[in-house]
C-alpha cells in the first residue's frame, strides 16, 4: 500500500495522518484537521487503517498525542513533503524554529534574501502539509499578532501556549 492514513483523537479535535510509501521508505506526508484549511480530497490519503497495524502511523500518533500531552517537545519521524522550490525553503525554515519562539512571515521573507517575498511566503506557510511536525503556528503577524492558521486560530493559540517557555510565561503582564 502506497498512501494511507489514520485518525487520532486530540485535545485540539481529530487529526489525520497520513503516510506514504517512496523509494527511501515510509515516511508522514500529511498531518490535518478535519476543517484545515487547503485539506486535500480524502481519497488522496489511501485507505484508512488502524493506527495500531501501521508502525510509522501508530509512532506518529503516539508522538503528537504525548507532544500535544507536554510529555514530548518535539518530533523524530521520517516526514515527506510535496511543493515546489519555494515552499520546500519555507518549509525548512518553519522546522528549524525553535520552541517557544515565533517569528514573521517577513522575516521568513529576508531569510530567503528578499523581504518582497513575505506574501509568497504567508502561502507557503498555509501551504504546510505538516502542520505541528513542521511549525507553521511558530509564524505570527510582523506586529506580533495571531494571524491565520490551517487548523484555525483557537488551534494555533493552544499550540503557543502549550510551547511557551517558563521565562515567557514569567514576564507576561496578565
Amino acid at each position: 500500500m502506497r498512501t494511507r492514513h489514520t485518525t487520532v483523537d486530540t485535545g485540539i479535535g481529530p487529526i489525520t495522518l497520513v503516510a506514504t510509501r517512496t523509494a527511501a521508505g515510509d515516511a508522514i506526508s500529511g498531518l490535518y484537521f478535519r476543517s484545515h484549511i487547503r485539506r486535500p480530497a480524502q481519497d488522496t490519503f489511501g485507505p484508512e487503517v488502524p493506527a495500531a497495524e501501521d508502525p510509522l502511523l501508530s509512532e506518529a500518533a503516539t508522538q503528537l498525542v504525548d507532544y500535544l500531552d507536554g510529555r514530548r517537545l518535539d518530533f523524530d519521524l521520517p516526514l515527506i513533503a510535496e511543493g515546489d522550490e519555494l515552499q520546500r525553503k519555507v518549509w525548512m525554515i518553519l522546522g528549524e524554529i525553535p520552541r517557544g519562539v515565533t517569528t514573521t512571515y517577513g522575516a521568513i521573507a529576508e531569510e530567503l534574501g528578499d523581504k518582497a517575498l513575505a506574501w509568497e511566503v504567508g502561502q507557503a506557510v498555509g501551504s504546510n502539509p505538516l502542520c505541528i511536525f513542521v511549525p507553521c503556528h511558530r509564524v505570527v503577524g510582523a506586529d506580533g499578532s495571531l494571524t491565520g492558521y490551517a487548523g484555525g486560530l483557537k488551534r494555533k493559540q493552544a499550540l503557543l501556549t502549550l510551547e511557551e517557555t517558563d521565562a515567557t510565561v514569567a514576564g507576561r503582564l496578565f
